[in-house]
């Protein structure tokens, strides 16, 4: 009772005309800050203190708030009209929203990632009313063995969906964990892979590889088409919704991706990208045409972003009853929290009641206002698929560039975006799949230092690594994710023979 008497406290508090404002506000910046290619939420947070130090702390992490999810909600629309991510947590959403679209389907796509993260985003909020306390006690369970068996897994389940291409899926996955070495050694404080560049030694954004990768391949791809003129596009568009059928393909994979992103959210560091690539990798394991994943399988869009939306409310958790931010994200949000004079914590919920249950009271109503602003602006958004490719795609290449710069004001990552531009592109005509590289460049660095975390508690120890029953766990899920496919595949080709010789 305790729990819907707070809840009801914090309605009160997140309906109050100011506070729908601002998280309308947030939103709509969040959904704009979402679609531009290098910016994502943290940056939208961060660009976003200044004001937010006028407000109360309410105000502010109300705010600050509709950012995160808002962003969540505009960043699949880049991925799907111009295949390029918003941000990492986007990036599930290029594998079939971007064919999708390609195929003529783009209000189906659209309307269909605003629906999944509505409900992936409401479904989350109930969680977190619900479980708040469990979730937090469950993730500290994670030490350093743990969190590294868990990024092994992710990355194994990503390079192994590579479809015939599981060697080369492994062959991407080691060029992004070589990214994620460059810079200083955060333990021994050696500098590795710089070449005396003073800018590499605090490492490669991976946003930089991201924006490199999908937007500057994707214009190096198109040079053909733009010189011909003839860029195959959706010109004509109807009504922003889905068909009975596509609901029907979708609303599993929805509801069965939000509980996963919402637990993966909520363990420090896992964020939006790992949650929208396992619940990908999952739905298409278990579908009965994974052959269409890729291709433009509408529940290849779905569960994504389910996931993602899910995975920012579940972020929440550690910062809020923890102060351990969970993402880039929240950690920008609980340093305008501590410049404000609020401690996030446990004893959050005890002595700011109106501030913990008026956030969670938002998310309900965020998310609602987030649905409508988005299927309806949908239809303006889906324009850009009709502007001619010799205009589309050096806008794309001015926002690369400037997103590029605002993340470090580095002339270096210039050359960095324009080298991992280059090899997106060859990567494409060679087929080696670029996912298993993002996400290894992603985890690669925090990866490490948990595995060499894990062997200082042993001194040195391997038995760290399956001394835990969560951490058999995670070696089990690495061993079915590679083994499986691999097994799928032998049948499958035994079953084409067997059917040839009768």
């Amino acid at each position: 009772m305790d729990v819907i008497t707070n809840l009801l406290q914090g309605f009160l508090v997140a309906l109050q005309p100011y506070h729908l404002l601002m998280v309308t506000i947030g939103g709509i910046l969040g959904t704009i800050v979402g679609m531009l290619p290098g910016l994502g939420p943290a940056t939208g947070v961060a660009v976003l203190l200044p004001i937010t130090f006028s407000m109360g702390p309410t105000a502010a992490l109300i705010t600050m708030t509709g950012v995160y999810y808002g962003a969540m909600f505009g960043g699949s629309r880049s991925s799907i009209l111009i295949n390029t991510p918003g941000d990492g947590a986007a990036l599930a959403a290029t594998f079939d929203g971007y064919p999708m679209a390609m195929k003529g389907k783009a209000e189906s796509a659209l309307a269909i990632s605003a629906i999944a993260s509505f409900i992936g985003g409401t479904i989350a909020a109930v969680f977190m009313v619900a479980l708040a306390t469990p979730v937090s006690r469950f993730a500290l369970k994670f030490g350093p063995a743990e969190y590294f068996l868990l990024m092994v897994a992710a990355l194994s389940m990503t390079a192994s969906m590579s479809k015939n291409n599981v060697l080369k899926g492994f062959i991407s996955m080691v060029f992004g964990l070589i990214i994620g070495t460059v810079g200083i050694d955060a333990q021994s404080g050696v500098e590795r892979f710089t070449f005396g560049v003073l800018e590499l030694q605090t490492g490669i954004d991976f946003l930089i590889v991201i924006i490199g990768i999908y937007a500057l391949g994707e214009v190096f791809k198109s040079f053909k088409v733009i010189n011909e003129g003839t860029k195959k596009a959706q010109t004509k568009f109807g009504k922003i919704w889905i068909t009975k059928e596509e609901w029907k393909r979708s609303k599993w994979p929805i509801l069965r991706s939000a509980p996963l992103g919402f637990i993966i959210g909520a363990l420090p560091g896992a964020g939006g990208t790992m949650a929208s690539l396992m619940s990908y990798n999952n739905e298409k394991q278990m579908s009965k045409h994974p052959e269409e994943f890729g291709e433009g399988a509408i529940e290849g869009l779905a569960a994504p972003e389910s996931a993602n939306n899910a995975a920012s409310v579940g972020a929440l958790i550690p910062m809020l009853t923890l102060g351990i931010p969970g993402s880039g994200t929240t950690a920008v949000m609980m340093g305008a929290l501590l410049m404000l004079g609020i401690q996030p914590g446990p004893l959050l919920f005890t002595q700011n009641p109106d501030i913990a249950w008026g956030l969670i009271a938002s998310m309900f109503v965020g998310n609602i206002i987030l649905a409508i602003i988005n299927i309806p602006l949908a239809g303006a958004l889906v324009r850009v698929l009709a502007i001619p490719p010799k205009i589309l795609y050096p806008i794309v290449l001015s926002l690369a560039f400037v997103g590029t710069y605002a993340i470090s004001n580095s002339v270096i990552d210039f050359y960095l975006l324009i080298i991992f531009g280059i090899l997106g592109y060859f990567m494409t005509k060679v087929k080696v799949p670029t996912a298993p590289m993002i996400l290894a460049a992603i985890v690669g660095g925090t990866m490490e230092q948990s595995f060499r975390q894990a062997l200082k508690i042993a001194d040195g120890s391997m038995s760290i690594f399956y001394g835990s029953t969560l951490a058999i766990c995670l070696i089990g899920i690495t061993i079915i994710s590679i083994v499986y496919p691999m097994v799928k595949e032998y049948i499958g080709k035994k079953k084409v023979s067997g059917q040839k010789t009768a």
